[in-house]
């Protein structure tokens, strides 16, 4: 499986404390700028501040990111922030990504894992490097479990050595498995005939929950493009579910459809191709996206934080 994947590279680095960090990630990107390997990083912002002082005059050469604001959503990380930086350049490219870190919630850690496993189907075959750290001080070992299914490769003080645990199919699936929506979620049955009504009814009850415009333009956009892709792909009809967290609007639409591929919503298609753009809108408009499905049976929940 690692084979299928070069010249693609896709390591985990293990580390602890600022020292291990920079040892790690700065000698990764001084080596791709030295061969003029385009390069970026996405970490969260103290770590950025980090590596921006240790990059020293080199900074100016490489795209930083805060993953904080730019992978909110592990869903908008692909699309956004990866292929949006090594799309745009041919040849070899280098990307730090840190897309887990001990600030992330319960709910974001699922798809925090399957951005991870999708990491390796959406750049097999490429002349590309993301290297991932994890801090083995503040994450749990489960979560570092995890990264040895997701990581074909793994750096850490024994220097670098191949995953023998990695599986990214095997971890997705076990993080992509159906939930169930809380008692009392407001429910509405839809077809072709109510697509129509459920953009402002989906507003509506937003702003009775307490979000405010633009954002609530962006849930109601949002559980559109979902209800439409229902209708469309899912057999024509869908079950939409809205309920109130408590820092969150969270939308659920469940239809009869299955996703066949695992990229939907995460790669831009060519600009000749017709549809298959609301995914990524949604993507990209919500704070949190998870998808679950089993054969014949698809959901996507998306949450805004109020």
């Amino acid at each position: 499986m690692v084979d299928a994947l070069r010249p693609f590279r896709h390591p985990a680095l293990f580390y602890r404390g600022d020292s291990e960090y920079l040892d790690g990630v700065i000698p990764f990107l001084l080596e791709g700028l030295d061969r003029g390997e385009p390069a970026a990083v996405a970490v969260p912002g103290r770590n950025l501040l980090l590596i921006e002082k240790a990059l020293e005059d080199r900074a100016g050469d490489v795209r930083l990111i805060d993953m904080q604001r730019a992978g909110r959503n592990p869903g908008a990380i692909l699309p956004s922030v990866l292929h949006a930086f090594a799309g745009g350049h041919d040849g070899p490219v280098r990307i730090v990504g840190e897309p887990i870190w001990a600030g992330r919630t319960d709910s974001e850690y699922p798809a925090c894992v399957v951005h991870e496993a999708l990491i390796n189907n959406a750049f097999a075959g490429r002349d590309l490097a993301v290297l991932c750290p994890y801090d083995v001080g503040e994450l749990p070992p489960p979560v570092l479990a995890d990264a040895e299914r997701t990581h074909p490769e793994l750096w850490g003080l024994a220097g670098p050595f191949t995953s023998p645990r990695f599986d990214p199919d095997g971890v997705r699936a076990d993080f992509t498995r159906p939930l169930e929506p809380p008692p009392g979620a407001v429910e509405r049955g839809f077809d072709i005939g109510q697509l129509a009504s459920l953009r402002g009814f989906a507003e509506i009850w937003a702003a009775r929950h307490g979000l405010r415009r633009p954002r609530r333009d962006d849930f109601a956009l949002a559980i559109a493009e979902l209800t439409t892709n229902s209708v469309l792909y899912g057999g024509g009809t869908g079950v939409l579910r809205l309920w109130a967290e408590a820092s969150h609007v969270v939308g659920e639409v469940s239809d009869d459809g299955t996703i066949a591929e695992p990229l939907a919503g995460r790669i831009p298609p060519a600009a000749t191709t017709l549809g298959g753009r609301g995914l990524l809108l949604v993507n990209r408009l919500a704070d949190l996206v998870r998808t679950y499905w089993v054969p014949g049976r698809t959901t996507t929940r998306i949450h805004f934080t109020r």
